[in-house]
Order: C-alpha cells, then sequence, then structure tokens
C-alpha cells in the first residue's frame, strides 16, 4: 500500500552558536597580548623591520593567531593605531566615547574647545610615532598608501565634527569660511607637527594640549580674542 496521507516534516532545527565567556576572554586576551607586543616593536624597530613573526614571538602565541586575528601586517598596524588614538582596545569609536558626550553636550565654545584638546594631546602622544611611519612607508608599500589615506579620512572626519560643532554653538569666526576651518584644524592635528614640537623644541603634553587650546580659540572661535591668556599657563617650565 501507498500512504497517500501528507506528511507533516519537522523544519530542521537550527543551531544556536556557542558561545563561551571563557573562551572570549581568552581570545580577548591573545588579542591584547599581540597589540601590546605589536605596539612595542613597530615603536623600536619601524614598520619595515617589524614582521609578523617578531610579533607573535613577543606575544608568546603562533603566526597562524596573528594572521587570523589581523591578516596583514598592514591591518595589524592600523589596529594598533587605533588602540593608541583610544587609550584602550575597546571597540568603540572615538567620537561616540564619553568625551565625545561631554563635549557635545556643553554649550559654551571655551568648554568644547579644551575637551577637545585634552583629547588630542594624549591620543597624539600614543599614536604619532605609529601613524608617522605609515605615511612615511606609504609611497613604496601599497597597503601603507590605503591605510595613510585612511588615516588622512579620519583626521578630516575629526576635524569636520569639531567645526560643526563650533558652527552649532555659533562660535565660528565670522571671517573664516567652514572649510578653511576643517582645514587649520586637520593641519594643526597634523602628527608631524606634534613630533616636531614635542621631541625637537621638547614640549610636554601640557604645553602641546594648551597650544593646541589656544590655537583653536584664536583662529577658530570668535571671541577668542577678547579672552585673557590663563595664569597657568604652561607654554614655559618654571625656572
Amino acid at each position: 500500500m501507498v500512504n497517500t496521507g501528507s506528511v507533516v516534516v519537522a523544519p530542521p532545527k537550527t543551531r544556536r552558536p556557542y558561545r563561551s565567556p571563557e573562551r572570549e576572554a581568552r581570545a580577548h586576551a591573545t588579542r591584547k597580548r599581540v597589540l601590546r607586543a605589536a605596539v612595542t616593536l613597530f615603536a623600536e624597530r619601524g614598520y619595515a623591520a617589524t614582521t609578523i613573526r617578531s610579533v607573535a614571538a613577543k606575544a608568546k602565541v603562533s603566526v597562524p593567531t596573528v594572521e587570523t586575528l589581523f591578516g596583514t601586517k598592514a591591518r595589524l598596524l592600523k589596529a594598533t593605531i587605533d588602540v593608541a588614538i583610544a587609550g584602550d582596545d575597546e571597540p568603540v569609536p572615538m567620537l561616540d566615547r564619553d568625551w565625545a558626550t561631554a563635549a557635545i553636550e556643553t554649550t559654551d565654545a571655551e568648554t568644547f574647545v579644551s575637551i577637545v584638546a585634552s583629547v588630542l594631546a594624549p591620543a597624539q602622544g600614543r599614536s604619532s610615532g605609529l601613524v608617522l611611519s605609515v605615511f612615511e612607508g606609504s609611497a613604496s608599500d601599497p597597503e601603507l598608501a590605503v591605510l595613510a589615506a585612511q588615516m588622512s579620512a579620519q583626521r578630516a572626519t575629526m576635524a569636520t565634527w569639531v567645526v560643526d560643532r563650533l558652527i552649532a554653538l555659533g562660535a565660528l569666526h565670522d571671517e573664516i569660511g567652514e572649510d578653511e576651518a576643517v582645514d587649520t584644524l586637520f593641519a594643526l592635528m597634523e602628527p608631524a607637527l606634534f613630533d616636531r614640537l614635542t621631541r625637537q623644541r621638547d614640549w610636554t603634553l601640557a604645553q602641546y594640549e594648551h597650544w593646541v587650546a589656544r590655537s583653536l580659540r584664536c583662529l577658530l572661535v570668535s571671541d577668542a580674542g577678547q579672552r585673557r591668556q590663563s595664569p597657568t599657563d604652561p607654554r614655559r617650565s618654571p625656572t
């Protein structure tokens, strides 16, 4: 006999992806260890002399582990720069962090500029050497050329965000256009400039932070010229 009745076929069970908190914690710790090793070696040896194998050896992991986490050496460098700029390895964009929220919430241009400068200075201190290595190698390395373009685009995004906020506050200087304001801040954020001031002119981070804040007020903020210089100006060390 042939069964002509309808046959109910149960839908296939879908497997839920297995997630182990312990495994994720180990993977996160491994990634941090690799990034710390990469930061050290890129700073000490430069990009060209640093290899995936040397990073793996310093981090005490296998070469395939590093390649699985980051792919190429250029991508590893990009990850180390992102961590250096942010100051941690949390996957939160710079403009989504608490400092950006505080900056947006202020209604005072003076406070806004001070917050921006207080973030830019330590970020430059942690990342400028790595970023410069990208631009120095971009002429001969296609992957670094792509990365250099990405870094420039990120800086332009940051500069645009700052200028847009000054416009929203009604604080952008009347004699400067929006595009020129973005380009001005883009230039102030140049890693090579930070490097020259701190390494060749022996500026401290506090001096650089004060200079950035004061430059932004003078060049971009409409009422900057009416403000008096702070008596705690750190531009010169006490004698």
